[in-house]
């Protein structure tokens, strides 16, 4: 799993990195992703040497990305009609979001096979 965090932090800065030049160098927060990747970095990192710290931090971030990125999923649909605002935060948001939940998504499923072996070990 920290293999796992230090993978997707990294297409999290790229993501954000890419956000920021896309939108011309407007607005610090196209940099959102990246900031989220760099904190799930350092998380990934400690796992390396402390896995179940690590990917509890990693982990929580992860969920604080779901719920601040869940603002601008919710205009998808206006993306789609062509009516957004921002599109290009929007997309960058959904993108961010759809990774993030799959993040938790295997972060659990991961502590449930944890836990499953621990029991079967003892």
């Amino acid at each position: 799993m920290p293999r796992l965090t230090i993978g997707l932090s990294v297409l999290l800065i790229a993501i954000g990195s890419i956000a920021y030049i896309a939108t011309s160098f407007a607005s610090w927060t196209a940099l959102i992703p990246a900031l989220l990747g760099a904190v799930m970095l350092v998380a990934g990192l400690i796992g390396l040497k402390k896995q179940k710290i690590g990917v509890h931090l990693a982990l929580a971030v992860a969920v604080l990305g779901v719920l601040g990125t869940s603002m601008n999923v919710m205009q998808l649909g206006a993306l789609i009609a062509g009516d957004a605002e921002r599109p290009t935060a929007v997309l960058i948001s959904t993108i961010t979001f759809a990774l993030l939940i799959l993040y938790v998504a295997l972060g659990i499923h991961s502590f449930v096979t944890a836990r499953r072996w621990k029991a079967a070990e003892a």
